[in-house]
């Protein structure tokens, strides 16, 4: 088949910080003369930007770099980027064979070089792209480190992370954290002003961190007092992925006092029993998140409160976890997101190895998500008569769908709107129906018409 003569074709796996990315991969191809193809098949580059956090993220992407290596065609070449491929590049090159080129995130603004070489050369070998450098590149030769999606829009602040999570292998994949310049962010929040874009997610592996290797104290909080200012059209500017113990005084008063930044606060918190968050090299002060939560929610009082948390880990025992349900069920988070333990080799609690019988994780899972349901239940039901302002992000068959302040991207709910709306728009919406995950609504114009 022939294909044109430079295209590609990319596929991004995992988070949101990986899309970023891939945005910013594609951005260097597209600079430097190649076109973007929606169809695997037509394109003579396929890219596969890796997951590599836990075990499911892994088999993804070896399955969808197994199944491209398998039906490509002569001419095209493969190349396997990311986490993944960070970590363990020659094993990846052994599980898919056909591989061509194995380009690891430190060095995600190489991918020009990497694409070049392949092309201009045959390689009956992968071509393995993994510098030995300590840290993600700063140096990212202009391109913006944005991705957007619809009206929204996800900035990355910084990257890698310095913090010393026991079962989580990102410092091992990124290095330790290396803040952006704060002019390059507000110069790409002033354009994805100027873009129409309603929503600004800033996102890091810790948010929270932001500035420490500039030397800035409290470096989020001025960042968002600086861009609240920078670009006050923007409606929302969202926070995610802070770290316990970093949500600063100063921070909550920032979101406190600005309307922009929505009322929102993702925290993932992995466990609410001290011994078990010190085996995870977590912040084990109760007291300190008791506090800071009822801090906040005083205030903040409109406050959506978003948390992560780790089932099965080594050593739970059923009594801390037991502590942990009983934790969230006097908390009454707003959002629960739950993993089961995953193993991961290299990480610092690879010696407590992975004891708990995966069928005691997913019961717990299973009765954690179960407990949170009811309480997102009954958090959703008391918005019933209340008007929210809903960004629309689809429509068709007679309805849109949209979310709210209380909903980040991709991982919480959605309002569903009795009426088709544009796409973009931000529009008050009077709450009809509360369920588990998802809210449902009117506008004004239905109401009158009712």
């Amino acid at each position: 088949m022939k294909t044109k003569k430079k295209t590609f074709h990319l596929i991004s796996l995992g988070c949101s910080k990986n899309t970023v990315d891939s945005e910013s991969m594609a951005q260097l191809l597209v600079n430097s003369g190649y076109e973007h193809e929606d169809k695997a098949s037509r394109a003579n580059v396929l890219i596969v930007n890796t997951c590599g956090f836990i075990g499911p993220a892994k088999e993804e992407s070896y399955s969808v770099l197994s199944q491209l290596a398998s039906e490509r065609h002569k001419g095209q070449v493969l190349i396997a980027a990311g986490c993944l491929t960070q970590r363990y590049g020659q094993e990846v090159a052994r599980r898919v064979p056909g591989i061509d080129g194995i380009l690891g995130t430190r060095r995600w603004m190489d991918i020009l070089q990497v694409v070049e070489s392949l092309r201009a050369s045959d390689h009956p070998q992968p071509v393995y792209h993994l510098p030995e450098v300590s840290t993600v590149g700063a140096d990212e030769h202009e391109v913006l480190r944005v991705a957007v999606q619809g009206a929204s829009a996800y900035i990355k602040i910084a990257d890698g992370c310095r913090r010393p999570c026991a079962f989580c292998a990102i410092p091992l994949i990124k290095g330790t954290a290396v803040s952006r310049p704060i002019e390059s962010i507000l110069d790409e929040a002033r354009l994805l002003r100027d873009e129409g874009v309603k929503e600004i997610i800033l996102i890091a592996q810790d948010t929270t961190d932001y500035g420490h290797d500039l030397g800035l104290k409290d470096g989020l909080a001025f960042l968002l007092e600086s861009m609240t200012k920078e670009v006050p059209e923007v409606p929302w500017i969202r926070i995610m992925y802070a770290y316990p113990g970093y949500v600063t005084d100063r921070l909550i008063d920032v979101v406190a006092s600005n309307p922009q930044i929505v009322p929102y606060l993702d925290m993932p918190l992995q466990h609410a029993h001290p011994a078990a968050l010190r085996r995870m090299r977590r912040p084990a002060n109760m007291e300190w998140v008791y506090r800071t939560l009822s801090k906040m929610r005083s205030a903040v009082p409109s406050l959506a409160l978003r948390t992560t948390f780790i089932v099965g880990y080594p050593g739970e025992t059923e009594e801390e976890f037991q502590t942990l349900m009983d934790f969230v069920e006097e908390i009454r988070f707003d959002k629960v997101g739950a993993f089961k333990f995953s193993f991961e080799p290299g990480t610092s609690s690879e010696p407590l190895g992975d004891p708990v019988p995966s069928e005691v994780k997913v019961e717990r899972y299973e009765r954690l998500m179960a407990l949170q349901q009811g309480i997102s239940l009954e958090r959703n039901q008391s918005f019933v008569g209340k008007t929210l302002d809903v960004l629309i992000e689809g429509q068709g068959d007679g309805i849109a769908v949209g979310r709210s302040y209380r909903d980040a991207p991709e991982i919480d709910g959605m309002v569903v709107i009795e009426e088709e709306l544009p796409v973009g728009e931000m529009i008050p919406v009077r709450i009809t129906g509360g369920m588990a995950y998802d809210l449902t609504g009117v506008t004004a114009r239905s109401l009158i018409q009712l």
